[in-house]
């Protein structure tokens, strides 16, 4: 290995862990909405690692065009500067949009209490919910078939914005043994260390114990999810 590809290697592995670990858009939307469905740790993992291939594959895909047709890495940032504004603001509507349907859905959901009159004049009360738990099954069915696709979307739109510099210094050498290294090695780093960030942070979470705030669940992964793309857009993380 040549001392330039070294320092590329180098690079490529401190960008891709740093940038992915400073976005909490790489790992809290997987972690909020895992505990508000109840995934488990295996389908959060493997919805994590799709929209993670999503995520990086879209941007090599774009860096592989912008080096055959020769355009200028001025361009291509352009180009993923756009694409990354759609992504955060795709997260902030997902999000604002979940917040309202889970408080809505909590708030409907709330106890309340009912007086009934007996024949022999007695009288009691009963506290019940509208919603039995085996209809709020079926409806989380339907939910979760979605909600992985809209996340696996909102990451295909999101870019790597620190992927196409790398790739423009072995490209203008005409080396396409080292594009192909160093992406591979950005890709596989980004992607192992949202992995792993989810799986830790997911597995700290489920020892919390919300109490009567667990039927807010869907509303604060919702605002949570608002809040990081608002944190991607308003301050470029």
């Amino acid at each position: 290995m040549t001392e330039e590809l070294l320092i590329l290697s180098l690079s490529a592995v401190s960008i891709a862990f740093f940038h992915t670990l400073l976005g909490p858009d790489h790992y809290l939307p997987f972690v909020m909405m895992a505990k508000a469905k109840k995934w488990s740790i295996l389908k959060t993992v493997g919805i994590t690692f799709l929209c993670g291939a999503g995520h990086v594959a879209s941007s090599l895909i774009l860096g592989g065009a912008g080096i055959a047709l020769g355009l200028a890495a001025t361009a291509l940032d352009i180009v993923e500067s756009a694409r990354g504004e759609i992504a955060a603001w795709a997260l902030i509507a997902f999000g604002m949009a979940y917040f309202i349907w889970g408080l809505k859905k909590a708030l409907k959901n709330r106890p309340h209490s009912h007086w009934h009159n007996h024949g022999n004049g007695a009288t009691h009360r009963h506290e019940h919910v509208h919603k039995t738990d085996h209809s709020h099954l079926h409806e989380e069915s339907g939910e979760k078939s979605m909600t992985p696709w809209i996340l696996f979307v909102i990451f295909i739109l999101g870019p790597c914005e620190l992927l196409i510099p790398l790739l423009m210094y072995p490209a203008a050498t005409n080396s396409l043994f080292e594009v192909i290294w160093v992406s591979s090695i950005f890709c596989v780093v980004t992607i192992a260390t949202m992995l792993l960030v989810v799986t830790t942070l997911l597995l700290g979470i489920n020892k919390l114990r919300f109490g009567r705030f667990e039927k807010f669940s869907h509303s604060i992964a919702g605002a949570t999810i608002c809040v990081s793309g608002m944190a991607i857009y308003f301050l470029g993380l």
